[in-house]
């Protein structure tokens, strides 16, 4: 039988083949410099479809926040809380919170629902999604919390020069009186170009006031309506995608009415889960858009993938 020689390959012979590979790169000695780590995105925008209306979340700063049983499920058994977060595959040292302003495009009006953390803050959301603050037409405010209302203002004045401004009646009397230098140094200083609404109330044509207090006294929800089709901005009546929907009658740190905050928190995700409704959540992850299915006592959150993408 004959035998054929194993061919041997000399340094030449390699060096050719190397060069003709589309994997010459990864030879040892000749990788590229590591690209730096980015860190957690700041900003970021996602647009979807509501009818005639484009609504637009932003995503205007997210922090880490430790111990988050002292702030969620404070009437809960540390074994509740483990239990709950372990069946979630979240943990129990830490909880992300994300700051999501809401922007509607109606096709005649641009309105924003609140403002985030600072007035930095919302501008590079704001132009994350196409926008400048010179555009708003109308700015909502959905309550007085700070990270609702601080980017009303900055270093530079107003953030929205053209804007009028929209809240709740009840919400902006109670803060008036209650001496809150937030309140004082960002909202009063415009309560002339604000007006003052209760629920069922309009803000303009298919965007309409929903009472939901107990966060806070006049804690206002907005539901939007479009060609049939609805969609309801929630702000901070449940501010946890687990904490808050499976277990709505736990109690949370920054409810200043918790038992009215309980209430609204089953009445708004029982009408949400039965009407097949999407809602924003204002510390949802981002997106923050998401559905509400009943699940035992209590909720469970489906986030959106692409229902409001399709015409």
């Amino acid at each position: 039988m004959k035998r054929f020689a194993t061919p041997t390959l000399s340094r030449r012979h390699l060096l050719v083949a190397g060069a003709a590979t589309p994997f010459a790169g990864l030879v040892a000695g000749s990788a590229q410099a590591m690209a730096p780590q980015m860190g957690l995105a700041k900003t970021a925008a996602q647009t979807v479809k509501l009818g005639a209306f484009e609504v637009t979340t932003l995503l205007a700063g997210n922090r880490t926040v430790e111990e988050p049983q002292s702030i969620f499920g404070m009437n809960a058994s540390a074994e509740e809380f483990a239990a709950a977060s372990d069946a979630a595959n979240i943990p129990t040292t830490a909880a992300q919170f994300f700051f999501t302003p809401t922007l509607v495009n109606t096709g005649a009006e641009l309105v924003l629902f609140d403002t985030g953390l600072s007035a930095a803050g919302i501008t590079a959301a704001l132009a994350g999604a196409g926008y400048t603050p010179d555009q708003v037409d109308i700015v909502v405010l959905t309550h007085m919390h700070g990270d609702h209302i601080g980017g009303l203002s900055g270093d530079s004045g107003v953030t929205f020069p053209n804007a009028r401004y929209v809240t709740g009646s009840v919400e902006f009397d109670h803060w008036a009186a209650a001496g809150n230098d937030n309140f004082d140094a960002k909202v009063a200083p415009l309560a002339e170009q604000t007006t003052m609404i209760k629920g069922g109330d309009s803000v303009v044509s298919g965007i309409e006031a929903v009472e939901a207090f107990g966060h806070t006294p006049g804690h206002m929800a907005f539901r939007l309506d479009s060609d049939g089709k609805s969609l309801l901005i929630a702000a901070d009546f449940a501010n946890h995608y687990v904490w808050s929907l499976g277990y709505p009658d736990w109690e949370v740190k920054f409810d200043m009415d918790k038992s009215a905050a309980a209430a609204t928190r089953r009445n708004l995700l029982s009408m949400l889960a039965a009407e097949k409704m999407p809602f924003i959540g204002y510390h949802m992850p981002f997106p923050a858009l998401g559905y509400v299915e009943t699940q035992d006592e209590g909720f469970h959150y489906v986030p959106h993938s692409y229902q409001l993408l399709i015409g």
